[in-house]
């Protein structure tokens, strides 16, 4: 089963749109952004807190999404 992970990425020019990736966890979900961005620097990962996508985050393990006109933030921690 796979999670949602929100990442920031950061290439040449500077910090990419969020990114999502779908993995079983974080270490995979490294794995496939440094397969998508292997020139780039993969800042951080995290999952999304309470971070809802209004566009199609996909479903399958290494699903890769770039979100133009989302940019970073922390996740927020759900109730706890």
């Amino acid at each position: 089963m796979t999670k949602l992970f929100i990442a920031r990425v950061r290439g040449p020019a500077g910090d990419r749109p969020l990114v999502t990736v779908r993995a079983a966890a974080e270490g995979e979900a490294r794995l496939f952004l440094e397969a998508a961005y292997p020139e780039d620097e993969i800042v951080a990962v995290a999952e999304p807190g309470e971070w809802v996508s209004t566009s199609e985050t996909g479903s399958a393990a290494g699903d890769v999404r770039e979100h133009p006109g989302v940019d970073w933030q922390s996740p927020t921690a759900g109730p706890g």
